[in-house]
């Protein structure tokens, strides 16, 4: 939110997001707008006015957990074997994506152009913060060289989407990652 706006914006801000946040943990992504609208007594223009698309809205309500993830990476970087500290840092997205309903539809590329309002996305500040992570993992040759960040994060997505309507979406994605992580083939 920008810092120049009125005090009953910024009230208004505050108030979508709280509701907001509730709504996504509630019925994730697909949460309605006219009722988070409804549940803060604002107008649907002035949640659009705030958040000009439901991405924007989620990239601001997952905004915390992706800073965690930030830091989490940070920790991670210089920390035992390279693909060890990857492995967990992109584990910990997997919980924070499944825990966190939304935050696996803010990651998710759609080919959009980047919101300018709110120009630092949920990916971009992901991608970002695993670069280190995973260039010493490759620098020590224990990923394959042309894998990006931007592929760890699609198959963390994919895994999160695909399993959140499981009974148990979080032993379901963390069965998943691994088995992606450890391949197909049995273990020797």
């Amino acid at each position: 939110m920008p810092d120049g706006q009125r005090a009953d914006a910024r009230r208004n801000y505050a108030r979508i997001l709280t509701v907001a946040e509730r709504e996504v943990a509630a019925h994730g992504a697909g949460a309605s707008l006219e009722q988070i609208a409804r549940t803060a007594g604002v107008g649907s223009a002035t949640v659009r006015r705030h958040f000009p698309t439901r991405r924007a809205l989620l990239e601001a309500v997952s905004r915390e957990r992706i800073e965690a993830l930030r830091v989490r990476a940070g920790e991670l970087t210089d920390r035992g074997d390279s693909r060890t500290a990857l492995l967990e840092w992109l584990g910990d997205v997997v919980t924070y994506s499944v825990s966190a309903r939304g935050l696996a539809a803010a990651l998710a590329y759609d080919g959009a152009p980047a919101d300018p309002v709110h120009q630092n996305s949920c990916s971009a500040a992901l991608e970002e913060a695993a670069g280190p992570l995973l260039r010493r993992a490759v620098r020590d040759n224990a990923i394959a060289a042309d894998v990006t960040v931007g592929d760890l994060i699609t198959l963390v997505v994919g895994i999160v989407l695909a399993t959140e309507h499981h009974p148990d979406p979080a032993a379901r994605a963390n069965r998943l990652f691994r088995m992606a992580v450890a391949g197909l083939s049995p273990q020797t």
